[in-house]
């Protein structure tokens, strides 16, 4: 049994989808499907009930996960008191804020020279749980948590893209407006999933006399912009720079829709003169 196996279980766990698990780990599904059948054969129990359609953990499941998820929680435990400690950040955060990390990065290196400042790729949850075991000092997370012991603190406020098929009905045009939008059907993940982008169509569509039209959730295994690629009358929300070539980018008229990007830090830690300067390089990149 090994340390990685139990990231794979907690996470299938979590999303009840191989492939939705798989890619929150960044591997492929047949390797996630492999290592947790490995997991199976050194404990000698199933621990999920498997079908094309379902994930349904075991009862050996339920007794496994929290002792798997104290582990994980001790490995980080472990990697935090033997880190180095000469001048060095963790940041964790995910590819979308590479480039204005990278920079804020930059900034406070050129401040703190003998700095290191590691920028770790991880989903939503590990980011808040790094943060949280003190695996990390700093994550970037769009919205907000609410979680004891963590101080959370808008630092920018990030314009979202309206997309759809460039045979789209409205593609081409100048300006839309959401009550055009209104009568084409507009495709996100399910709520659960995507909880900030539903609470930002909801506000958005408020005080509109029309409703946004929702289309058939996107599965978890597929894109957003591939389904508009197979339903052009549809339109969808991304976020900042996520559009590609054959899909349109849709100019709303009005105000633009937004959501706040914000930093996660411990509430019990006194932030190191290389964490302030990297704040406030990320506030105002």
């Amino acid at each position: 049994m090994e340390l990685r196996q139990l990231s794979y279980f907690v996470a299938v766990c979590e999303e009840l989808s191989f492939s939705r698990a798989a890619s929150r780990c960044f591997i492929s599904q047949s390797a996630i499907s492999h290592q947790i059948a490995r997991l199976e054969h050194d404990l000698g129990v199933q621990l999920f009930e498997r079908s094309t359609r379902s994930v349904v953990p075991t009862d050996a499941t339920a007794r496994l996960l929290p002792l798997a998820k104290q582990m994980l929680s001790l490995e980080s435990a472990i990697r935090a008191a033997v880190r180095a400690s000469g001048p060095r950040i963790r940041l964790a955060a995910n590819m979308s804020f590479a480039t204005r990390s990278l920079s804020a990065i930059a900034g406070a290196r050129d401040a703190h020279p003998g700095a290191e400042i590691e920028f770790v790729i991880k989903p939503f949850r590990q980011r808040i749980a790094a943060v949280a075991d003190g695996d990390c000092d700093l994550a970037l997370i769009r919205g907000s948590v609410d979680q004891p012991g963590l101080t959370v603190e808008q630092l920018w406020v990030e314009d979202l893209e309206l997309a759809a098929s460039t045979s789209h009905p409205l593609a081409g045009r100048e300006d839309v407006t959401l009550t055009q939008l209104g009568n084409y059907p507009l495709l996100l993940p399910p709520e659960q999933e995507q909880v900030l982008l539903h609470n930002v169509v909801r506000s958005a569509f408020a005080d509109l006399p029309v409703r946004p039209t929702f289309g058939p959730p996107i599965p978890p295994d597929h894109t957003a912009t591939m389904e508009l690629i197979n339903r052009p009358d549809a339109w969808t929300i991304l976020y900042a720079n996520s559009a590609v070539e054959g899909i349109a980018r849709l100019n709303l008229a009005g105000n633009p829709l937004r959501i706040p990007v914000s930093s996660v830090v411990r509430s019990d830690v006194r932030p190191s003169p290389i964490l302030v300067t990297l704040l406030a390089a990320l506030h105002s990149s």
